[in-house]
């Protein structure tokens, strides 16, 4: 697999709702990331950064490749993942989606470039 699918650290849920840790440490950058339905967004990679993501709602469908083998996921609410440095990703979105998205370096912290890279 050219990504790997992860578990929050911990989760809990009573009658007054959720709590999801997503992490505890080890991020320097974190987005919330909002797409709206239709929409096709990413067609990048990152030389450095590994990218993890939650999905807060909605669902999409994931495509990611390198040296020439592709693999297509679907990802919907509750969902999270790692992408790792070097993978190209895109993603096509089925309906409004939110997620949450962290980086290990930060997309601006990695030198003199920003580490965004399309193919």
């Amino acid at each position: 697999m050219l990504i790997e699918i992860l578990k929050p650290d911990f989760m809990f849920s009573d009658e007054r709702g959720s709590l999801f840790q997503l992490c505890h440490e080890g991020y320097k950058q974190f987005n919330i990331v909002f797409s709206k339905k239709g929409v096709i967004r990413g067609n990048h990679y990152h030389k450095k950064n590994k990218e993890v993501f939650f999905v807060v709602s909605g669902s999409f469908e994931l495509i990611v490749s390198k040296n020439d083998k592709e693999e297509k996921y679907i990802f919907k609410k509750g969902d999270m993942f790692l992408i790792p440095p070097k993978v190209l990703h895109s993603f096509f979105y089925y309906e409004d989606t939110y997620l949450a998205a962290m980086y290990d370096f930060g997309v601006e912290n990695v030198g003199d470039k920003i580490d965004i890279y399309s193919e």
